[in-house]
């Protein structure tokens, strides 16, 4: 019988993939809207989003680092554990990354991030037109970055559920 992860690990990584879904949706549907009240909420939210994801992210790699994972599945081939180990320090990367990021670009733009409408978080850089710019492009940079190795992700955990049927998917799922 297959090992499975806790249930914080897998309330947790359910969580971050929902957010990490909405906050693409959101992002890819509000960039393109003409300057409007509606346009500046949608950003709120996505900023939201983005800053929950971080928090859910730290608490996530504490959970990570103090639990250790069930082990993958005996007869797996080496190159497949390797490339799930550097897959799965890609993703928390930029699941880091990603969020700061776009705290970046938001304080270089002279827009606050303010945290659920209630708590405004501090700019890291001064406001930089020219940064600004330079940081929008390495935010979307990333969330590309990170929508590729999330297929890559999802394929590879179909592929081991379909064609391997090694019980690898039933270890990040809900129930028996």
């Amino acid at each position: 019988m297959i090992q499975r992860y806790t249930r914080t690990a897998v309330s947790l990584h359910w969580l971050v993939a929902l957010l990490i879904a909405g906050a693409f949706g959101l992002g890819w549907f509000m960039t393109d809207l003409p300057l409007s009240p509606a346009k500046l909420k949608y950003y709120s939210w996505h900023k939201w989003i983005g800053v929950t994801v971080f928090l859910l992210a730290v608490l996530r790699l504490v959970w990570r680092l103090t639990h250790r994972p069930p082990p993958l599945p005996v007869g797996m081939p080496a190159w497949q554990r390797q490339a799930s180990e550097w897959g799965h320090r890609a993703l928390y990367l930029l699941i880091f990354i990603l969020p700061l990021s776009g705290w970046l670009y938001s304080s270089a733009s002279g827009y606050p991030v303010v945290y659920l409408g209630l708590v405004q978080l501090p700019d890291l850089v001064g406001r930089d037109k020219a940064l600004a710019g330079v940081l929008h492009e390495v935010h979307e940079l990333l969330a590309t970055g990170l929508l590729v190795l999330v297929a890559v992700h999802v394929l590879a955990a179909f592929k081991h559920h379909f064609l391997d049927r090694d019980g690898l998917l039933g270890r990040m799922w809900f129930g028996a």
